[in-house]
């Protein structure tokens, strides 16, 4: 039975039109289907209002207390809630859902030689059980970018590796697709040309691209988990424009990641 695991960012949530469009077509996707959503641009936005300075580290929110309550506000808040309406609207039984929530992601507080990332956390279990039980009443999980570490903290996890961390963990029991939506075409060349779109992608033309500068910033971490993903029992990787998920499940937009390594 195939699952798709479909993860989309805030540039999608924030803006309405764009946001509809790919809800139509995420609530026709056939199958079992779970949502992973993040929200990072929204926040800085709220934090700037409020006054709350903003440290990104190679594509990483750093998270204070305050930044953490902003997290919590708009992750598990406002962008859930949102997404699960409209799904509701378009005839999808969604569920909306935090790590914290039926225990679904237990992770441990970020540790790093030199940086100090804050209530930042690391998934050390998906709650893979809880997960198919809900796909297996016919629910749509829609997952916001948060954890917890099993003593009641709170925790700013990056929803591509939560995205991931899903795939895994259900990857025994499904044919699991992960699509991995943003406000791209998919990965390219150059950023400003979206002619420029790479196809397909292995590991090595990724490491090249990379030590050139080509590939930066937040799409670093995004092909990390992709590659990770493959190797771990994902079927298929897929990068691209959110609003093209039928043609991205389809195979014909967006980039798709190949592992070409024993």
């Amino acid at each position: 039975m195939v699952l798709r695991v479909v993860k989309i960012g805030g540039n999608i949530i924030e803006d309405t039109q764009r946001l509809d469009v790919f809800l139509a077509s995420f609530a026709a996707l056939p199958g079992a289907k779970i949502l992973v959503h993040g929200g990072g641009k929204i926040a800085t936005e709220l934090a700037e209002k409020l006054g709350i300075p903003q440290n990104v580290v190679d594509g990483r929110r750093v998270t204070d207390e305050n930044t953490l309550r902003i997290a919590v506000m708009v992750y598990g808040g406002w962008a859930n809630k949102q997404i699960v309406a409209k799904l509701q609207a378009l005839g999808c039984p969604a569920l909306g859902v935090c790590g914290a929530d039926g225990d679904l992601l237990r992770a441990h507080k970020r540790k790093h030689a030199t940086i100090n990332y804050g209530w930042v956390g690391d998934i050390d279990t998906v709650n893979a059980p809880l997960l198919d039980r809900w796909l297996g009443q016919g629910l749509t999980p829609v997952v916001a970018p948060l954890s917890h570490d099993g003593h009641g903290q709170l925790l700013n996890t990056n929803a591509d590796t939560i995205a991931l961390e899903i795939a895994q963990a259900l990857s025994h029991a499904f044919h699991v697709e992960l699509l991995y939506g943003f406000e791209k075409s998919g990965v390219l060349l150059d950023v400003n040309n979206s002619d420029s779109r790479i196809a397909s992608l292995t590991f090595d033309h990724y490491k090249q691209l990379k030590a050139q500068g080509v590939i930066t910033e937040g799409m670093i971490p995004k092909l990390e988990n992709a590659f990770s993903a493959l190797k771990k029992g994902v079927l298929k990787v897929i990068i691209g424009q959110a609003e093209n998920l039928t043609q991205m499940v389809a195979g014909e937009d967006g980039t798709t990641i190949v592992w070409d390594r024993e």
